[in-house]
């Protein structure tokens, strides 16, 4: 029997056409949630993070700054306005050359799995729109039903890799014939792990390195609604979950650094 394929994909600039940790910030400064300066400031990372010219520094910083956004939040609360807010926030920014690519796999016979660093508050519900069937993304810390502000598990960089693999232990991927999808340099390491990889819309050093390696090398150009491919629900505009969707990926810088220094830091 040949063993089960998979096509992981990156979600940011790779299934959405944003950064889905920075989309908000209109939605946070006209709720309240954060003041006019911190939405210039979200803004300004929105810009640089398309560019691709994001300097590490920066986003450091922005991390750091949205990180406590989503702390005392309720829990239950948060992801029942999820499930009311995401479709319509995210639809008219899903590419519709990856939800095709993504219907394609499917047709052949493989499992979707999307990995992110953003949170899985706001991913799962993403995956399920698009009938992913797994999802690797970054876990906030709960105590006593409400969110901290720090993370529990950062989905990011070689931990996309370390993921994948282990669902390949779990599973039973043959990761050889499996296929990889990202636009960033991060994701080398999730892209290297595969026998098919792909980058799409690659930011600088990513496409450096597709080039060198011979890795094909996609552009994914048009936004569309999801509803032209899947049956979207209507949604709610709430501003509530979009606090926490934007700053659960924000925080994972925190929680990276912690590790790299070690249990006492």
């Amino acid at each position: 029997m040949p063993r089960p394929t998979a096509a992981f994909f990156d979600l940011d600039k790779t299934i959405i056409a944003k950064s889905s940790t920075l989309a908000f910030s209109r939605e946070f400064q006209a709720g309240g949630l954060i003041s006019r300066r911190a939405m210039l400031r979200s803004a300004y990372a929105q810009f640089v993070f398309f560019t691709g010219g994001a300097d590490h520094d920066q986003m450091d910083k922005m991390r750091a700054f949205m990180s406590q956004l989503c702390a005392g939040w309720d829990v239950a609360t948060v992801r029942e306005i999820v499930t009311d807010t995401l479709a319509n926030i995210v639809e008219p920014l899903v590419y519709d050359e990856a939800v095709t690519l993504i219907q394609e796999h499917r047709a052949a016979g493989r499992d979707i799995v999307i990995v992110s660093a953003s949170g899985a508050e706001v991913v799962e519900p993403i995956g399920q729109l698009l009938g992913a069937d797994r999802v690797v993304a970054t876990r906030m810390e709960i105590v006593d039903g409400k969110y901290t502000g720090n993370i529990d598990y950062y989905a990011y960089a070689e931990e996309k890799a370390r993921a994948i693999e282990h669902l390949a232990d779990t599973i039973g991927y043959d990761l050889a014939e499996s296929f990889a999808y990202s636009d960033s340099v991060t994701d080398v390491h999730m892209l290297e792990v595969v026998g098919h990889p792909f980058a799409v819309n690659p930011d600088k050093e990513l496409r450096r390195i597709a080039t060198t390696q011979e890795w094909p090398i996609l552009s994914f150009v048009r936004p569309v609604a999801l509803r032209r491919h899947i049956p979207v629900p209507p949604a709610k505009p709430t501003l509530a979950a979009l606090a926490v969707g934007g700053a659960v990926a924000a925080g994972g810088v925190i929680w990276a650094n912690r590790k790299r220094r070690g249990p006492d830091a």
